[in-house]
């Protein structure tokens, strides 16, 4: 079947509960399923053995105590049991159309096929437990983030399914800032490897949480050092990847071709161009809009996921 590995917060108030949401829901997929869990994170052995979990708590990190997803993602390769792995965001619920999409897309490139699955989440507010002993609890879910119908933007990535052994060389990104999961799609798609976009069959339940996590909230995440090397190490701009430059889409008919991904390098221009013209405009005006009390908007700013584990 398949080996998810992914990297808890802290187990606490909230993001304790939506955690549990999600790993649990990734247990009801198959009986054959394999989940590991990186961290030793307050509360992560504990809900590894109660959910039946492997638990790997040693994870290399930086100096300020950020996970490195090399480290994650080669023990991972290295520990799986099953020859096709996935990478999953710790708040993200799953049902049986993510088990199905993963078997359409092996069937599809064969069993030593070499392929990248991603897609887009429904951002969905869940504050209480999940009560998983309903039968319908997948398509109570599943109604309720289609019903709230706030799918994130293509960059933002948070699953990544692929054959076990694909990235052996990943350069020292760190999980928990932005850029690394762009990276990932940006270094597949430059060795050739067919991206498939499993948007239009998969409903990916991203559990809304706030950023407590770290010192700066949301902010930090985007812009403190970690985040700047991140965005350096990624290549900057032009590897940030996401759904748009898939190769492929996953449709109701199956694995079909998207010709629409050779636009994207126009499109990140694109931005790159309106963003540097915004800033110019921004500092023409600043005199004036100084004497007259007004405030810049938001500057212009690449669509990255800043919803990162640590």
């Amino acid at each position: 079947m398949l080996t998810i590995f992914t990297t808890p917060k802290a187990f606490r108030g909230h993001i304790n509960v939506i955690q549990r949401n999600a790993l649990k829901s990734w247990t009801l997929l198959d009986p054959d399923v394999e989940l590991i869990v990186f961290g030793d994170e307050e509360g992560a052995a504990e809900a590894c053995r109660e959910l039946g979990l492997r638990h790997e708590p040693g994870v290399e990190r930086s100096a300020s105590g950020t996970k490195y997803v090399r480290s994650i993602f080669g023990r991972a390769q290295e520990m799986a049991r099953h020859s096709v792995v996935a990478y999953v965001n710790c708040d993200i619920v799953l049902t049986e159309d993510f088990a199905r999409g993963v078997a359409r897309v092996r069937r599809h490139f064969g069993a030593s096929g070499r392929f990248l699955m991603v897609g887009r989440r429904w951002d969905t507010d869940i504050t209480a437990p999940i009560d998983f002993s309903a039968a319908d609890w997948a398509e109570r879910a599943r109604a309720l983030a289609l019903e709230q119908d706030r799918r994130q933007s293509p960059e933002w990535i948070d699953y990544f399914v692929f054959p076990r052994g694909l990235y052996r060389e990943i350069p020292p990104l760190v999980i928990g800032r932005v850029g690394w999961d762009n990276w990932l799609v940006w270094k597949v798609r430059s060795e050739s490897v067919p991206v498939v976009d499993a948007t239009d069959v998969i409903v990916a339940i991203h559990q809304n949480h706030d950023y407590g996590y770290h010192p700066q909230g949301k902010q930090g995440v985007w812009q403190d050092e970690e985040a700047q090397r991140n965005y350096e190490l990624a290549g900057g701009m032009r590897h940030i990847y996401g759904m748009d430059d898939a190769t492929h889409r996953l449709t109701p008919e199956g694995v079909l071709p998207n010709p629409g991904y050779r636009l994207a390098p126009a499109r990140r221009a694109w931005v790159r161009t309106r963003s540097r013209v915004w800033h110019a405009i921004l500092g023409a005006t600043r005199p004036v809009r100084h004497a007259l009390g007004i405030k810049k908007t938001k500057p212009l700013e690449p669509q990255m996921n800043t919803d990162k584990h640590r």
